[in-house]
Order: structure tokens, then sequence, then C-alpha cells
């Protein structure tokens, strides 16, 4: 079984704080997809970054259309998220 080191909000400081305390605004939880990337703050804040403007950003498609688009994927991968 693989194994992936995690910070968790406890031991966050700096950057890795401040996204994990955005994350908790903003959805009530740290969802593991962060944690995973906790050893690496900047480039966690860039991936929430791209999943902002991709999600949230100006699109021809509708919100909806996009979030069907994610369901749809991580279905077929049989991904959680």
């Amino acid at each position: 079984m693989a194994f992936i080191e995690l910070i968790s909000p406890e031991a966050a400081t700096g950057l890795l704080a401040r996204i994990y305390d955005a994350a908790l605004k903003r959805a009530g939880k740290i969802f593991n997809i962060l944690r995973v990337q906790s050893l690496n703050p900047p480039v966690l804040r860039e991936s929430m970054s791209l999943y902002q403007s991709i999600m949230f950003g100006e699109s021809p498609l509708s919100r909806a259309q996009r979030e069907m688009i994610a369901v749809v994927t991580s279905h077929e991968n049989s991904c959680h998220y």
C-alpha cells in the first residue's frame, strides 16, 4: 500500500495554513485532494488557481456543464473527486 505524508491542519504553517484556512471557509473542511499536496504549498496554491480558473473563469460552458464534465470524468476514472 502506498503512503503519502500529509501535513495536518494543526501542523500547517505559513502559506499552507492560509490555504487550509481558505478551504475551511469555502467548504467547511479540508478535502484529501488538498492534503495530498500539502508538502509543496506553492504547487498546491497553483493547483487551486488552475481549478478555480477552470470552474469559475470565463468560458463558453455554463457552471452546470463544467460540473457535469467533472462528474462524468471522475466516474469514468473511478475517482471519488
